[in-house]
């Protein structure tokens, strides 16, 4: 069997910006819940067989309480946020497992949803689907991959070194150097894509990295500052670690099976029928063969 975990909260927002607004009979706007559920639904009817959705029920997680710049809901569109909760109600009622996340986010479950299904010697391959460089971490040879839906590039142990230029094991050191800005952190001045791999690609994580640039022998500009800056600020960088890893320790599953998907619950005509009906001119979703 192959595994499907899906990153909810990714695709909430990449629908809710490239769909026009819709809202149901409430007001309520709608329309990327329906993108999302829509584009979950069409890989079951592609053959998806076992699958998942992880949200950010909260966007704030405990990141925030070590690093006051991490990302928060604030500047958040409310009509976007607003769509979280309905989210989770409309794929649970179509029978598919989600994991809201509260003290963690929804990559730390993808992640430690990956670790448990490739423990399953029944699985033969675990597809995580989001475009979110944190997740390359947890790739692991052609067994655990990375594929982005959206432009359906698939990433395999070697694929994620060929696009970051280091191995999975080191993309968290990897951000720490370059930072990310979409979750808020800096990274270290000075230190880019390029000289990052090249300094990893050779040391692997942080601490191997050689106090005296002399002894990095990398090709790369700058040894000199950027091993200062790298002293200087060494407790950033193993901050700026500690954000980037993911949590792969969260209880989610014991069977793989638990994914499989069986069909929707009662409750979910009626939701269907209200998403039918808070947009014109689409296919419906309500039709749904278990």
């Amino acid at each position: 069997m192959n595994v499907y975990l899906v990153d909810g909260t990714y695709e909430l927002f990449r629908h809710y910006y490239a769909l026009p607004s819709a809202r149901d009979e409430d007001g309520r706007e709608v329309a990327a819940v329906r993108g999302v559920l829509a584009s979950v639904l069409g890989m079951i009817k592609g053959g998806a067989t076992h699958i998942a959705v992880a949200t950010d029920h909260v966007i704030e997680s405990f990141r925030n309480g070590l690093w006051p710049g991490y990302k928060t809901s604030e500047g958040i569109e409310p009509d976007l946020l607003a769509q979280f909760p309905l989210l989770e109600d409309v794929l649970l009622a179509a029978g598919i497992v989600v994991w809201p996340m509260v003290e963690f986010e929804a990559d730390d479950a993808l992640a430690a949803a990956a670790v448990a299904a490739a423990q399953d010697v029944r699985v033969e391959r675990v597809i995580i689907c989001t475009p979110d460089k944190d997740l390359a971490q947890c790739v692991s040879g052609t067994r655990i991959v990375q594929l982005n839906r959206r432009t359906r590039v698939t990433l395999d142990e070697d694929g994620v070194f060929q696009k970051f230029g280091v191995s999975p094991s080191s993309i968290p050191d990897y951000l720490s150097l370059v930072g990310d800005a979409a979750d808020g952190y800096p990274g270290l001045p000075g230190w880019g894509a390029k000289s990052s791999a090249a300094v990893l690609a050779k040391f692997l994580h942080l601490e191997a990295i050689p106090v005296d640039y002399r002894e990095w022998r990398v090709n790369v500009t700058n040894a000199f500052s950027l091993a200062d800056t790298l002293s200087r600020e060494r407790d950033h960088a193993l901050l700026f670690r500690r954000l980037a890893t993911l949590r792969t320790d969260i209880p989610l599953f014991d069977d793989a099976d638990k994914l499989r998907w069986k069909g929707p619950t009662a409750a979910f005509d009626a939701l269907a029928a209200r998403l039918d009906a808070a947009v014109t001119g689409k296919p419906s979703v309500s039709a749904v063969d278990p």
